[in-house]
């Protein structure tokens, strides 16, 4: 690999792992659809966001710390389709034909991987690929489960910090995936909602802080000689953080989420998906002092994608066009279609359409 392009990718990975912060959040329809979807944050600028087909059969090779491709070599089982950042090979978010579903949040001072050993680079398996090793390989959590031991996952750069994993069936089964001091944990996510740092369990234990809000409008309540009242509805959730820190998101997508109403099919799941995920956007300029964003980008909020596991299909918009796009993966054929991908956006432009009035 040519030393300048890997000294570019190295710092690009960097960057988008010291200013990255995603929301995830999975809903359930009455039909069995499940939807998984999330946002990718990013504030310092603006990533070359792509979506990729891979089909059955294609080579992976990952990446090593030395800048070779070297490392694990793989071919996939199963055709796949995603979201890749920077290069397309990196898909940080995707469903592969057998309805798994993989993707990749930021996980900054919690997690640890192994020292890379250049002795064991044939099980090496760069972090920003393990979402295309799981796509590519696997059917099942348990396959994953089973298999984890069998890599080692590790930094591209070292000085980069760690990620954490969202795995999902299409019966809805969830699981995070977390490295610390180099021992993979995984854990079941029946609340279906997945941040960035701290660990997994401790946002499921900080959850228990909120036990006072609920849906709905709070009161009236006799107090002494007067009455308090709600000044308006919703009041219930009255303490529900607003920041955009990773625990305060992950509270906001909790309750939103499960107090939302259970919609009749997958396809208005995702609708409803795009619509929570609107309640952590995060606006250029807010996660730097006043005068410091060093971007004018429309948002920080680069793309939200929601992938309906049912019907096998993947919906995205982006910062500069939220006219939601789709994906339908039922329609490839991953015996035949060559490995391909393509911007995001092919105009960065946001659509708008003219009402006519007679």
């Amino acid at each position: 690999m040519n030393k300048i392009f890997f000294f570019t990718l190295s710092m690009c990975i960097a960057l988008i792992q010291n200013a990255s912060a995603c929301t995830g959040i999975t809903l359930k329809a009455k039909d069995n659809a499940t939807v998984v979807a999330r946002t990718m944050d990013w504030s310092g600028a603006e990533m070359n966001n792509l979506y990729t087909i891979v089909p059955r059969g294609h080579n992976h090779q990952s990446l090593l710390p030395d800048g070779t491709m070297n490392g694990l070599s793989f071919v996939s089982l199963y055709g796949y389709a995603g979201i890749s950042v920077d290069q397309p090979e990196f898909v940080v978010d995707g469903t592969n034909e057998a309805g798994l579903s993989a993707a990749l949040f930021y996980f900054p001072n919690y997690g640890k991987y192994q020292e890379y050993n250049e002795k064991s680079k044939d099980i090496s398996l760069a972090d920003f690929q393990v979402v295309s090793w799981i796509l590519s390989r696997f059917s099942t959590i348990d396959q994953v489960k089973a298999a984890i031991n069998d890599v080692r996952i590790i930094n591209i750069d070292p000085s980069a910090s760690t990620v954490h994993w969202r795995i999902t069936e299409p019966n809805g089964r969830q699981v995070v995936l977390e490295i610390v001091d180099g021992r993979p944990n995984f854990y079941e996510n029946e609340i279906g909602v997945l941040t960035n740092s701290p660990g997994f369990p401790w946002h499921m234990t900080n959850l228990n802080n909120y036990v006072n809000l609920h849906p709905g409008t709070a009161g009236p309540t006799p107090f002494g000689p007067i009455t308090l009242r709600a000044f308006g509805s919703g009041s219930g959730l009255r303490g529900l953080p607003g920041d955009f820190t990773p625990p305060s998101r992950f509270v906001r997508a909790a309750f939103l989420k499960t107090f939302a109403l259970e919609q009749n099919t997958g396809e208005k799941s995702v609708e409803q998906a795009f619509h929570i995920l609107n309640n952590v956007d995060v606006p250029s300029g807010v996660q730097f002092a006043v005068g410091k964003s060093p971007t004018d980008m429309p948002a920080a909020t680069q793309w939200t994608v929601a992938t309906d596991l049912k019907n096998m299909t993947i919906y995205y918009h982006t910062m500069y066009n939220r006219t939601i796009r789709s994906i339908d993966m039922k329609t490839i054929d991953f015996a035949t279609i060559g490995f391909q991908y393509h911007p995001l956006d092919i105009e960065k432009q946001q659509t708008i359409f003219s009402v006519k009035i007679d």
